[in-house]
C-alpha cells in the first residue's frame, strides 16, 4: 500500500427508489477495490430522504444484493432494522435544517416559482435561465424552491485519485441549483455533501455522470464554510450503458440484479455480463477480478 494513497473512508450510496441494476454494481466493485488498495473504511449510505420515492422492498434489495455478491461494508446499517431505528437520513435532518437556516441568513438564497417544464421551456438544455433571481419572492412563501446564487465564474478545485487536480467552473445545468425542494425538503447536493462531512469520508468514488453533483457540493462546502470537504479526494469511473446508448437506470427498468437472480444468475454470471458490456475480454467471476480490470490506475 503506497502511504502516498491512503484514506479514512469512502462510501456506496444506493438510492432505494428501484432494484439495484449493474451500472450499480460497477461502482461498487470499484469503491471496494479502492477501499481494499488504499486503506479506506466503506460506509454503507442510503439515500432515502426523498420519501415518496423511497420503498423498503427496495432498501431491502440493497442488503440482498450486497450480500449475494460479497460486496463488503464497514460501517452503516447491516439491515433493514438498523437502517431504520439508526442509518435513514431521517435522523440527519436536523443537520440539514441548520445548514438551509445558515444558507438563509447568509443572504445567499433565493425563492423561485418555476416548474421543470417552465425551466425547460425557457432554457438550453433545461439550463436555469435565473428568471426568479432577481424576483425578490420571500423565502417563506408556499411552493417555492429555494435556490443558491452562484457565482458562474468561480473556479473550483477537484483533487482526483493519484494527487492531481482538476479544475473547473460551475456548468451550465448547475448555475443557480436547488438547495431546497418545493416540498420543503433538502434537495440532494445539500443532503450529499452534509452526509459526506458528517461522516468522514475523504473518498467519493462515483459516475462520470455525477462530475456536475461533484463541481456543486463542492460549491456548498465553500458557501458553507466547510474547509475539510475540498481536501476530499474524487473518482469518476466509466458509466455502463444500454442497447440505446444509454446510462442504466432503475427508473427505466434496466436489468436488475433482482431480475437475474429470479434468473439463477450466480454471482460470478453477474460480474461476467458487467465485464462484457465494458469490452473486458478477460474471464472475470468476482467484484475483485471486475475492479482490476476496469482501468484504475493511480
Amino acid at each position: 500500500m503506497d502511504n502516498q494513497f491512503i484514506f479514512k473512508k469512502t462510501r456506496i450510496a444506493p438510492t432505494p427508489s428501484g432494484y439495484l441494476h449493474l451500472g450499480n454494481i460497477l461502482s461498487f466493485a470499484i469503491t471496494a477495490s479502492l477501499a481494499a488498495r488504499t486503506g479506506a473504511k466503506i460506509l454503507l449510505r442510503i439515500d432515502d430522504f426523498d420519501r415518496e420515492r423511497t420503498n423498503k422492498l427496495y432498501v431491502q434489495d440493497i442488503f440482498d444484493t450486497l450480500d449475494f455478491l460479497e460486496i463488503p461494508w464497514d460501517e452503516g446499517p447491516k439491515n433493514l432494522k438498523e437502517y431504520e431505528l439508526e442509518y435513514s437520513q431521517v435522523h440527519r435532518e436536523e443537520i440539514y435544517k441548520r445548514a438551509l437556516q445558515q444558507l438563509k441568513n447568509s443572504g445567499r438564497l433565493f425563492a423561485c416559482t418555476c416548474s421543470r417544464a417552465q425551466v425547460v421551456t425557457a432554457g438550453a438544455e433545461s439550463v436555469y435561465q435565473g428568471t426568479c433571481r432577481n424576483r425578490n419572492i420571500p423565502l417563506d412563501t408556499e411552493n417555492v424552491c429555494w435556490r443558491i446564487n452562484t457565482d458562474h465564474t468561480k473556479e473550483l478545485e477537484v483533487k482526483t485519485l493519484g494527487g492531481a487536480s482538476k479544475k473547473a467552473g460551475l456548468p451550465p445545468p448547475m448555475h443557480d441549483f436547488i438547495v431546497r425542494r418545493k416540498d420543503g425538503f433538502p434537495a440532494y447536493q445539500l443532503i450529499s455533501v452534509l452526509d459526506d462531512i458528517h461522516f468522514g469520508v475523504d473518498l467519493v468514488v462515483r459516475g462520470d455522470d455525477l462530475w456536475p453533483s461533484t463541481l456543486a457540493q463542492l460549491y456548498l462546502a465553500s458557501a458553507l464554510g466547510q474547509k475539510a470537504f475540498p481536501d476530499t479526494t474524487f473518482y469518476h469511473h466509466p458509466l455502463l450503458i444500454n442497447t440505446n446508448g444509454e446510462k442504466l437506470s432503475k427508473s427505466e427498468g434496466d436489468t436488475s440484479v433482482h431480475d437475474l437472480r429470479k434468473q439463477h444468475k450466480k454471482p460470478a454470471d453477474i460480474y461476467a455480463l458487467i465485464a462484457t458490456m465494458l469490452g473486458i475480454k478477460a474471464s472475470v467471476g468476482s467484484w475483485q477480478e471486475l475492479a482490476g480490470l476496469s482501468g484504475i490506475n493511480f
